[in-house]
C-alpha cells in the first residue's frame, strides 16, 4: 500500500503477534477496511513505530489509558501484547496503580481483574 501502512503493519505484528493480526485481517470487510487502514497507519505506523520511548513504556501507557478511559474491550489484547513489548506484570500493576489515583479506583479495580485473568490465561498457555 504505502510506507506508513507497511511500517504500521510490521509494528502491529511485532506487538500483537501474527496470530492476532491474521485473525483481524481475515475478519476485515469492505465496510471496515478504511478504519483498519487508518489505525494501521496512524496508531501503528505513526505512534507505535516511533522510537522516542520503548515498546515497554508505550505498552504501559496504552494499558493505563485504556483502563483509565474504561476501554476494557481492548485491555486484554494489550495485556497479552506485554509478552512482546517487555512490560512485566509488575509494570502493568504500577500503571494500574496510577489509574487508581488519577482516573478512579473502580476503573483500576476492573482493569486489575482483567489483567489477572489475562495473565493467568497466558501462563496456562505457556
Amino acid at each position: 500500500m504505502n510506507p506508513r501502512f507497511d511500517q504500521g503493519m510490521a509494528t502491529r505484528r511485532r506487538v500483537l503477534g501474527d496470530a492476532h493480526v491474521n485473525r483481524a485481517e481475515a475478519a476485515k470487510t469492505d465496510f471496515d477496511e478504511p478504519f483498519q487502514t487508518l489505525i494501521t497507519e496512524a496508531a501503528w505506523g505513526s505512534v507505535w513505530s516511533r522510537d522516542a520511548i520503548s515498546p515497554r513504556e508505550r505498552s504501559m501507557l496504552t494499558i493505563a489509558l485504556l483502563a483509565g478511559l474504561g476501554n476494557d474491550h481492548e485491555l486484554a489484547m494489550h495485556i497479552r501484547a506485554t509478552a512482546n513489548t517487555g512490560a512485566t506484570q509488575d509494570d502493568v500493576l504500577e500503571a494500574l496503580l496510577h489509574v487508581a489515583i488519577y482516573a478512579g479506583v473502580p476503573r483500576a479495580n476492573h482493569a486489575i481483574k482483567i489483567a489477572k485473568e489475562t495473565f493467568a490465561e497466558m501462563e496456562s498457555k505457556g
